[in-house]
């Protein structure tokens, strides 16, 4: 396996490869194509960790990345809370006014709606970001404009014609650090912070009522999920399967005697890592004035 190296989705100066920057700032990047060469470059050892996006504070979870993690055969080591900054980025001596088109991943654009409603642009959907930067400065068309990060910009030549245009100020994307080996070891984060998150998939047996007294075992433990979501598999209306993630380590007890709990209802559970809550998370978790009891 090829060590110290990181894969990621996009050209240089996405998002991803910000995320790779604060995650894992010692490390190589390596840059993908798709989700889906981030995963096989680390599966055949390419590279030693992988960086995927999963959900944005304001667009909602990433498209079909909840597929791909099942089946990726990788494992999840850590988490990285991203604060995502949009810049309006344009050809040199453009003025924002010339500019009728922004260029972006889909995610993006919905992530700044208002500022496009306003000032009268549209919408063109790019590959990513960095991309979308990328392209702009080689079409060299003055209406068009790209919506990516200021080092973007900076990477491409492309000046900023307007900065934080996000609609809401705490825009965050959540990314996964994924591993081919797993590591359920009690660790910290970079803030020395002990909250520990376990993620999982299960498909629930076909019995009345399953999913509620599967979740039970949860609320009557006291440990507290602060995700579920429903997606369907192989096509069929029938066939659901849950991705979850918990507060807790498998081995503390009240997450046992609730994932023992689970099983009982579930006709599949699969461990898709144990790791370190990212500081953000813990920040937003404790209570505004700073008490922890």
């Amino acid at each position: 396996m090829t060590r110290n190296v990181i894969a990621f989705q996009g050209e240089p100066g996405a998002y991803s490869h910000q995320a790779c920057r604060i995650s894992r700032p010692s490390m190589e990047v390596k840059p993908c194509r798709t989700f889906e060469d981030v995963i096989e470059t680390v599966r055949c050892g390419e590279a030693e960790l992988a960086m995927l996006p999963v959900e944005n504070s304001t667009y909602g979870r990433v498209a079909d990345i909840h597929h791909l993690l099942p089946e990726s055969g990788l494992h999840i080591i850590d988490e990285t809370f991203v604060r995502v900054h949009i810049s309006l980025l344009a050809l040199p001596g453009v003025a924002l006014d010339q500019v009728t088109q922004a260029m972006s991943h889909p995610v993006l654009l919905g992530q700044c709606r208002n500022f496009l409603r306003k000032h009268g642009i549209g919408g063109v959907t790019g590959a990513d970001t960095a991309g979308s930067a990328k392209e702009v400065a080689h079409r060299g068309q003055p209406h068009l404009a790209a919506l990516a990060s200021p080092i973007a910009g900076e990477i491409y030549g492309l000046r900023e014609l307007a900065g934080g245009i996000e609609d809401y100020s705490n825009n965050t994307t959540r990314f996964l650090v994924m591993s081919r080996t797993p590591d359920a070891s009690r660790r910290t984060n970079a803030a020395g912070d002990g909250l520990m998150m376990t993620s999982f998939v299960f498909r629930v047996r076909n019995i009345p009522a399953a999913l509620y007294k599967a979740m039970g075992g949860f609320a009557t433990n006291g440990v507290n999920m602060t995700k579920l979501e429903s997606y369907m598999v192989g096509g069929q209306f029938t066939a659901t399967q849950f991705y979850a993630d918990i507060e807790g380590h498998p081995e503390d007890a009240n997450v046992a005697r609730a994932l023992e709990e689970l099983r009982y209802f579930t006709s599949s559970l699969d461990i898709l890592g144990v790791y370190p809550a990212d500081s953000l998370r813990v920040r937003q978790g404790r209570p505004a004035n700073g008490d922890s009891g």
